[in-house]
Protein backbone atom coordinates (compact mmCIF):
# COMPACT_ATOMS: atom_id res chain seq x y z
CA UNK A 1 0.00 0.00 0.00
CA UNK A 2 1.14 3.10 -1.18
CA UNK A 3 0.93 5.72 1.87
CA UNK A 4 0.34 9.47 0.68
CA UNK A 5 0.46 12.54 2.19
CA UNK A 6 -1.84 15.59 1.13
CA UNK A 7 -0.61 19.15 1.21
CA UNK A 8 -2.92 22.12 0.48
CA UNK A 9 -4.49 25.53 1.82
CA UNK A 10 -7.64 24.87 0.59
CA UNK A 11 -10.33 22.25 2.53
CA UNK A 12 -12.17 21.76 -0.68
CA UNK A 13 -9.27 20.76 -2.78
CA UNK A 14 -7.89 18.12 -0.02
CA UNK A 15 -11.03 16.90 0.06
CA UNK A 16 -11.38 16.58 -3.82
CA UNK A 17 -7.58 15.03 -3.53
CA UNK A 18 -8.44 12.55 -0.41
CA UNK A 19 -11.65 11.11 -2.18
CA UNK A 20 -9.50 11.03 -5.49
CA UNK A 21 -6.26 9.35 -4.09
CA UNK A 22 -7.69 7.08 -0.74
CA UNK A 23 -10.55 5.77 -3.09
CA UNK A 24 -7.72 4.82 -5.44
CA UNK A 25 -6.82 1.00 -5.06
CA UNK A 26 -3.56 0.57 -3.66
CA UNK A 27 -3.38 3.99 -2.04
CA UNK A 28 -4.24 5.11 1.17
CA UNK A 29 -3.90 8.58 2.37
CA UNK A 30 -2.36 9.11 5.80
CA UNK A 31 -2.55 12.48 6.90
CA UNK A 32 -3.40 16.19 5.27
CA UNK A 33 -1.37 19.36 5.94
CA UNK A 34 -3.09 22.93 5.23
CA UNK A 35 0.83 24.76 5.02
CA UNK A 36 4.31 23.73 4.73
CA UNK A 37 5.40 23.94 8.38
CA UNK A 38 2.40 21.12 8.60
CA UNK A 39 3.84 19.40 5.80
CA UNK A 40 7.75 19.51 7.38
CA UNK A 41 6.19 18.23 10.72
CA UNK A 42 3.31 15.73 9.27
CA UNK A 43 6.57 14.54 6.35
CA UNK A 44 8.69 13.74 9.40
CA UNK A 45 5.95 11.63 11.93
CA UNK A 46 4.15 9.67 9.13
CA UNK A 47 6.90 9.55 6.58
CA UNK A 48 4.61 8.69 3.99
CA UNK A 49 5.46 6.90 0.53
CA UNK A 50 4.63 10.14 -1.78
CA UNK A 51 3.71 13.80 -0.64
CA UNK A 52 1.30 15.72 -3.45
CA UNK A 53 2.19 19.24 -2.14
CA UNK A 54 0.40 22.78 -3.13
CA UNK A 55 2.81 25.28 -3.61
CA UNK A 56 0.70 28.94 -2.49
CA UNK A 57 0.34 28.12 1.19
CA UNK A 58 0.26 30.39 3.99
CA UNK A 59 3.00 30.17 6.81
CA UNK A 60 5.35 28.29 4.87
CA UNK A 61 5.18 28.09 1.03
CA UNK A 62 5.16 24.58 -1.00
CA UNK A 63 8.76 26.06 -2.79
CA UNK A 64 10.18 26.09 1.28
CA UNK A 65 8.67 23.55 2.46
CA UNK A 66 9.89 20.90 -0.46
CA UNK A 67 13.04 22.55 -0.11
CA UNK A 68 12.87 21.75 3.89
CA UNK A 69 11.35 18.33 3.59
CA UNK A 70 13.99 17.36 0.89
CA UNK A 71 17.40 18.23 3.47
CA UNK A 72 15.56 16.54 6.40
CA UNK A 73 13.84 13.90 5.47
CA UNK A 74 13.58 13.31 1.89
CA UNK A 75 10.15 12.23 0.43
CA UNK A 76 9.08 11.62 -3.11
CA UNK A 77 7.08 14.79 -3.52
CA UNK A 78 4.57 15.50 -6.39
CA UNK A 79 3.63 19.53 -7.47
CA UNK A 80 -0.34 19.77 -7.65
CA UNK A 81 -0.79 22.82 -9.53
CA UNK A 82 -3.85 24.79 -11.38
CA UNK A 83 -1.32 25.89 -13.68
CA UNK A 84 -3.51 29.23 -14.08
CA UNK A 85 -0.71 32.08 -14.09
CA UNK A 86 2.67 32.69 -15.11
CA UNK A 87 4.05 32.76 -11.75
CA UNK A 88 2.54 29.41 -10.40
CA UNK A 89 4.10 27.93 -13.53
CA UNK A 90 7.59 29.41 -12.64
CA UNK A 91 7.26 28.49 -8.77
CA UNK A 92 6.29 24.46 -9.75
CA UNK A 93 9.75 24.81 -11.62
CA UNK A 94 11.49 26.38 -8.74
CA UNK A 95 9.49 23.13 -6.85
CA UNK A 96 11.32 21.10 -9.23
CA UNK A 97 14.79 22.67 -8.64
CA UNK A 98 13.99 22.63 -5.24
CA UNK A 99 13.49 18.64 -5.17
CA UNK A 100 10.12 17.55 -6.03
CA UNK A 101 9.88 15.14 -8.85
CA UNK A 102 7.27 16.04 -11.49
CA UNK A 103 4.35 18.34 -11.68
CA UNK A 104 0.71 17.83 -12.62
CA UNK A 105 -2.36 19.64 -13.00
CA UNK A 106 -5.24 19.96 -10.50
CA UNK A 107 -8.06 17.43 -10.89
CA UNK A 108 -11.34 19.20 -11.62
CA UNK A 109 -14.01 19.07 -9.65
CA UNK A 110 -16.36 15.94 -9.31
CA UNK A 111 -19.14 17.04 -12.21
CA UNK A 112 -16.71 18.03 -14.44
CA UNK A 113 -16.34 16.34 -17.66
CA UNK A 114 -13.09 16.48 -17.60
CA UNK A 115 -13.07 14.85 -13.78
CA UNK A 116 -12.11 11.17 -14.31
CA UNK A 117 -9.34 11.75 -16.57
CA UNK A 118 -7.79 14.22 -14.70
CA UNK A 119 -8.08 12.22 -11.56
CA UNK A 120 -6.71 9.06 -13.12
CA UNK A 121 -3.68 10.93 -14.44
CA UNK A 122 -3.36 11.98 -10.34
CA UNK A 123 -3.12 8.35 -9.53
CA UNK A 124 -1.10 6.84 -11.94
CA UNK A 125 1.58 10.06 -10.78
CA UNK A 126 1.32 9.16 -7.15
CA UNK A 127 1.83 5.48 -8.01
CA UNK A 128 4.81 5.84 -10.64
CA UNK A 129 6.38 8.09 -8.16
CA UNK A 130 5.92 5.59 -5.67
CA UNK A 131 8.64 3.53 -7.33
CA UNK A 132 11.47 6.08 -7.59
CA UNK A 133 14.68 5.91 -5.11
CA UNK A 134 14.45 9.86 -4.11
CA UNK A 135 18.09 9.28 -1.91
CA UNK A 136 21.05 7.92 -4.97
CA UNK A 137 23.81 6.92 -2.88
CA UNK A 138 24.90 4.63 -6.03
CA UNK A 139 28.20 4.54 -7.20
CA UNK A 140 28.59 3.82 -10.92
CA UNK A 141 31.81 3.07 -12.95
CA UNK A 142 31.43 4.81 -15.56
CA UNK A 143 31.13 2.60 -18.99
CA UNK A 144 34.26 1.98 -20.71
CA UNK A 145 34.23 5.09 -24.13
CA UNK A 146 34.21 4.11 -27.40
CA UNK A 147 36.36 5.59 -30.23
CA UNK A 148 34.54 8.43 -31.87
CA UNK A 149 34.50 9.12 -35.47
CA UNK A 150 35.40 13.36 -35.96
CA UNK A 151 32.27 13.78 -38.34
CA UNK A 152 31.19 17.47 -38.12
CA UNK A 153 27.52 17.84 -36.39
CA UNK A 154 24.30 19.61 -37.29
CA UNK A 155 22.08 18.23 -34.81
CA UNK A 156 21.31 17.60 -31.32
CA UNK A 157 18.33 15.84 -30.08
CA UNK A 158 17.68 15.25 -26.47
CA UNK A 159 14.86 13.04 -24.47
CA UNK A 160 13.85 13.09 -21.13
CA UNK A 161 11.09 12.23 -18.49
CA UNK A 162 11.43 12.10 -14.66
CA UNK A 163 13.86 14.65 -13.29
CA UNK A 164 14.70 15.79 -16.55
CA UNK A 165 14.07 19.74 -16.16
CA UNK A 166 17.16 20.42 -13.96
CA UNK A 167 19.69 18.01 -15.76
CA UNK A 168 18.43 20.24 -19.24
CA UNK A 169 19.14 22.95 -16.91
CA UNK A 170 22.47 22.01 -16.24
CA UNK A 171 23.28 21.30 -19.33
CA UNK A 172 21.94 24.22 -21.46
CA UNK A 173 24.37 26.26 -18.85
CA UNK A 174 27.22 24.78 -20.42
CA UNK A 175 26.41 25.88 -23.90
CA UNK A 176 27.82 29.16 -24.99
CA UNK A 177 26.81 32.16 -26.47
CA UNK A 178 26.56 31.72 -30.22
CA UNK A 179 26.82 28.25 -30.12
CA UNK A 180 26.36 27.18 -33.85
CA UNK A 181 23.93 23.74 -33.57
CA UNK A 182 19.73 23.51 -33.04
CA UNK A 183 19.02 21.28 -30.37
CA UNK A 184 15.38 19.37 -30.07
CA UNK A 185 14.10 18.33 -27.02
CA UNK A 186 11.20 15.57 -25.89
CA UNK A 187 10.85 15.92 -22.12
CA UNK A 188 7.59 14.58 -21.02
CA UNK A 189 5.57 16.81 -18.69
CA UNK A 190 1.86 17.14 -17.72
CA UNK A 191 -0.39 19.32 -20.04
CA UNK A 192 -0.06 22.85 -19.64
CA UNK A 193 3.59 23.28 -18.80
CA UNK A 194 5.86 23.69 -21.90
CA UNK A 195 5.39 27.00 -22.52
CA UNK A 196 6.47 27.54 -18.87
CA UNK A 197 9.43 24.89 -18.75
CA UNK A 198 10.23 26.99 -21.74
CA UNK A 199 10.98 30.41 -20.39
CA UNK A 200 12.26 28.65 -17.05
CA UNK A 201 14.50 26.89 -18.50
CA UNK A 202 15.87 29.93 -20.32
CA UNK A 203 16.21 31.57 -17.02
CA UNK A 204 17.54 29.22 -15.20
CA UNK A 205 20.19 27.83 -18.41
CA UNK A 206 20.79 31.51 -19.77
CA UNK A 207 20.31 29.54 -23.02
CA UNK A 208 17.68 30.69 -25.61
CA UNK A 209 14.57 28.30 -25.22
CA UNK A 210 11.14 28.16 -27.58
CA UNK A 211 8.24 25.43 -28.18
CA UNK A 212 8.51 24.16 -30.93
CA UNK A 213 6.19 25.28 -34.06
CA UNK A 214 5.16 23.23 -37.10
CA UNK A 215 7.21 24.53 -40.13
CA UNK A 216 9.88 26.27 -38.30
CA UNK A 217 13.39 26.54 -39.88
CA UNK A 218 15.94 25.00 -37.29
CA UNK A 219 18.63 27.62 -36.48
CA UNK A 220 21.39 27.65 -34.02
CA UNK A 221 22.44 28.88 -30.61
CA UNK A 222 18.58 27.96 -29.55
CA UNK A 223 16.77 24.86 -28.13
CA UNK A 224 13.49 23.52 -28.90
CA UNK A 225 10.63 21.82 -26.86
CA UNK A 226 8.31 19.55 -28.60
CA UNK A 227 5.01 20.63 -28.09
CA UNK A 228 2.71 18.60 -26.08
CA UNK A 229 0.28 16.45 -28.00
CA UNK A 230 2.25 15.96 -31.33
CA UNK A 231 4.50 13.84 -32.65
CA UNK A 232 7.77 15.33 -34.27
CA UNK A 233 10.00 15.07 -37.21
CA UNK A 234 13.27 16.82 -38.46
CA UNK A 235 13.94 17.13 -42.38
CA UNK A 236 17.17 17.25 -44.24
CA UNK A 237 16.94 20.88 -44.14
CA UNK A 238 16.65 21.63 -40.26
CA UNK A 239 12.87 21.70 -41.21
CA UNK A 240 10.79 20.44 -38.35
CA UNK A 241 7.46 18.87 -38.78
CA UNK A 242 4.79 18.35 -35.98
CA UNK A 243 2.42 15.28 -36.82
CA UNK A 244 -0.82 14.12 -34.67
CA UNK A 245 0.67 10.63 -34.27
CA UNK A 246 -0.40 8.01 -31.86
CA UNK A 247 1.57 7.92 -28.76
CA UNK A 248 4.61 5.60 -28.80
CA UNK A 249 5.07 4.02 -25.10
CA UNK A 250 2.69 5.63 -23.81
CA UNK A 251 3.64 9.40 -24.96
CA UNK A 252 2.89 12.41 -26.76
CA UNK A 253 5.52 13.71 -27.58
CA UNK A 254 7.88 10.51 -27.82
CA UNK A 255 11.49 10.15 -27.48
CA UNK A 256 11.19 7.64 -29.47
CA UNK A 257 9.29 8.83 -32.48
CA UNK A 258 11.61 11.70 -32.20
CA UNK A 259 15.01 9.87 -32.51
CA UNK A 260 13.49 7.28 -35.47
CA UNK A 261 11.91 10.39 -37.22
CA UNK A 262 15.33 12.60 -37.93
CA UNK A 263 15.96 12.11 -41.42
CA UNK A 264 18.26 9.41 -42.44
CA UNK A 265 20.60 11.94 -44.44
CA UNK A 266 20.73 14.06 -40.90
CA UNK A 267 21.25 10.84 -38.49
CA UNK A 268 25.39 10.88 -38.94
CA UNK A 269 25.55 14.21 -38.69
CA UNK A 270 22.96 14.22 -35.04
CA UNK A 271 24.39 14.02 -31.25
CA UNK A 272 21.32 12.37 -29.37
CA UNK A 273 21.17 12.41 -25.97
CA UNK A 274 18.86 9.94 -23.29
CA UNK A 275 18.57 11.28 -20.20
CA UNK A 276 16.42 10.76 -16.72
CA UNK A 277 13.31 8.75 -17.19
CA UNK A 278 10.84 5.82 -16.42
CA UNK A 279 10.58 2.99 -19.00
CA UNK A 280 11.99 2.64 -22.40
CA UNK A 281 11.44 5.22 -24.56
CA UNK A 282 13.92 6.37 -26.88
CA UNK A 283 16.19 3.44 -26.27
CA UNK A 284 16.24 1.35 -29.05
CA UNK A 285 16.11 4.21 -31.49
CA UNK A 286 19.51 5.64 -29.75
CA UNK A 287 20.84 2.29 -31.30
CA UNK A 288 19.58 2.79 -34.54
CA UNK A 289 20.76 6.48 -34.30
CA UNK A 290 24.78 4.67 -33.04
CA UNK A 291 24.34 2.48 -36.08
CA UNK A 292 23.47 5.46 -38.49
CA UNK A 293 26.96 7.16 -37.45
CA UNK A 294 25.18 9.19 -34.04
CA UNK A 295 27.46 10.17 -31.42
CA UNK A 296 24.99 8.67 -28.62
CA UNK A 297 24.87 9.84 -25.29
CA UNK A 298 23.45 8.72 -21.90
CA UNK A 299 23.04 10.43 -18.63
CA UNK A 300 24.84 8.37 -16.08
CA UNK A 301 23.17 6.20 -12.87
CA UNK A 302 24.32 8.20 -10.21
CA UNK A 303 22.91 11.88 -11.20
CA UNK A 304 19.58 10.08 -12.41
CA UNK A 305 16.70 10.60 -10.67
CA UNK A 306 14.87 7.43 -12.62
CA UNK A 307 17.20 5.17 -14.58
CA UNK A 308 14.71 3.31 -16.31
CA UNK A 309 15.52 5.08 -20.06
CA UNK A 310 19.16 5.37 -19.93
CA UNK A 311 19.99 1.94 -18.19
CA UNK A 312 17.64 0.40 -21.00
CA UNK A 313 20.08 2.20 -23.52
CA UNK A 314 23.10 0.91 -21.62
CA UNK A 315 21.55 -2.48 -21.75
CA UNK A 316 21.16 -2.23 -25.81
CA UNK A 317 24.91 -1.25 -26.51
CA UNK A 318 23.61 2.02 -27.62
CA UNK A 319 25.01 4.41 -26.09
CA UNK A 320 29.04 5.78 -26.55
CA UNK A 321 29.41 8.26 -23.66
CA UNK A 322 27.49 7.79 -20.29
CA UNK A 323 28.35 11.01 -18.39
CA UNK A 324 26.73 13.13 -15.44
CA UNK A 325 24.75 16.36 -16.84
CA UNK A 326 27.36 19.21 -17.00
CA UNK A 327 29.83 16.77 -19.17
CA UNK A 328 27.19 16.07 -21.04
CA UNK A 329 26.89 19.95 -21.93
CA UNK A 330 30.57 20.39 -22.31
CA UNK A 331 30.93 17.32 -25.08
CA UNK A 332 28.04 18.96 -26.80
CA UNK A 333 29.75 22.70 -26.46
CA UNK A 334 32.88 21.39 -28.20
CA UNK A 335 31.49 19.07 -31.06
CA UNK A 336 30.79 22.16 -33.74
CA UNK A 337 34.18 24.00 -33.09
CA UNK A 338 36.54 20.84 -32.57
CA UNK A 339 35.88 17.56 -34.10
CA UNK A 340 36.11 14.50 -31.94
CA UNK A 341 39.46 12.61 -32.61
CA UNK A 342 39.18 9.05 -33.09
CA UNK A 343 40.60 8.21 -29.86
CA UNK A 344 39.04 7.03 -26.83
CA UNK A 345 37.69 9.46 -23.83
CA UNK A 346 38.75 8.67 -20.45
CA UNK A 347 36.19 6.63 -18.01
CA UNK A 348 36.00 9.36 -15.80
CA UNK A 349 34.60 11.22 -18.13
CA UNK A 350 37.01 14.43 -18.03
CA UNK A 351 38.09 15.72 -21.55
CA UNK A 352 41.46 15.89 -22.64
Amino acid sequence: MIRVLVVDDSNSVRQLLVHILGTAPGLEVVGCAADGEEALRLAHELQPDVITMDLQMPRMDGYEAIRRIMRACPTRIVVVSGCEDRAEVDASFRAIEAGALVLVRRPYGIGNPAHAESARDLVRTVKAMAEVRVVRRWSDARRAARPLQGAPRRLIAVGASTGGPTVLRDILAELPAGFPLPMVIVQHLAPGFMDGLAAWLADAGGYPVEVLRDGATLTGGRAYLVPEGWQPALGPGLTARLAQAPPEHGMCPSVSYLFRAIDPELRAATAAVLLTGMGKDGAAELKLLREHGALTIAQDRASAVVYGMPGEALRLDAAMLVLEPAEIGKVLARLPSEPFPSTVFPTNGDLP
